[in-house]
């Protein structure tokens, strides 16, 4: 599920640090920045923002005043360096509380909050659930060198070309197959995927993730880039990842 974010923070200083940390988690999306609460209600009245980052001490109005003036409000994770704001921040049904400096694993906490209140509102994406491929011989026996696989959904066989695969998603007991078309959600393992998928084609670069070798744009230190999302690239997978990429770059002469 993405989640559109908007940053509100009047310290420069404060907003580049919480654009990077957004960067760093695949499924939220960057809506906007903004250094005045003014800006964020014209922003707010003119994009869908699903979650916002704001602070509470800024000129004009602060934090606090401007959820109170809100008619139709996103989630909110306020941002402060004054511990005293906490209560009447949570009277507000914010999602959480951070205290500055903000370290990227709390962050992620308040992020995963974030994400599972707006999974019990409504689904973000469009998704297909399928029954899990057990049993299946089409799919068992799918040799490497065919275009496609079967899912199975239903009493239906559904065809998912390797072609539209950009990246695959484990969540637990599921994995989330992310297409050019849609996201599909199948009940199994990642590991069972993986043996599915052919390893020419797909590379895994996290416990969480295997992506497209076509389909990755551009590849970062700790992460690749896929469209606007981006994919943390694991200790454990690093090396393979790397010789792939090393034998797959022009070589000077």
């Amino acid at each position: 599920m993405n989640v559109t974010c908007l940053i509100v923070d009047d310290e420069p200083l404060a907003r580049n640090l919480l654009t990077e940390y957004v960067r760093k988690v695949p499924y939220l999306q960057l809506a906007d920045t903004c250094s005045s609460p003014m800006t964020a209600i014209e922003v707010l009245r003119n994009k869908p923002i699903d979650l916002l980052f704001l602070d509470i001490q800024m000129p004009e109005l602060t934090g606090i005043t401007l959820l109170k003036v809100l008619q139709k409000k996103p989630l909110v994770i306020l941002t402060t360096a004054y511990s005293e704001y906490a209560l009447e921040g949570y009277e507000l049904d914010v999602v959480d509380y951070l205290l500055k400096p903000i370290t990227f694993d709390r962050f992620l906490k308040s992020v995963e909050k974030a994400s599972q209140r707006l999974a019990q509102l409504q689904p973000a994406v469009p998704v297909i659930i399928q029954s899990p491929p057990k049993e299946n011989p089409v799919i068992e026996n799918q040799p490497y060198h065919q275009p496609f696989v079967f899912v199975k959904d239903g009493t239906k066989m559904v065809k998912i070309r390797w072609n539209d695969i950009l990246y695959v998603e484990g969540l637990k007991d599921y994995v989330a197959i992310h297409t050019r078309q849609q996201k599909i959600v199948s009940l199994q393992r990642l590991k069972q995927l993986e043996a599915q998928l052919p390893s020419e084609r797909f590379i895994r670069i996290h416990h969480s993730y295997i992506v497209a070798l076509d389909a990755i744009d551009v590849i970062h230190k700790e992460r690749v880039q896929i469209g606007t999302v981006f994919i943390p690239i694991s200790d454990t997978y690093r090396k393979a990842f790397k010789e792939f990429v090393d034998r797959n770059q022009i070589q000077p002469d």
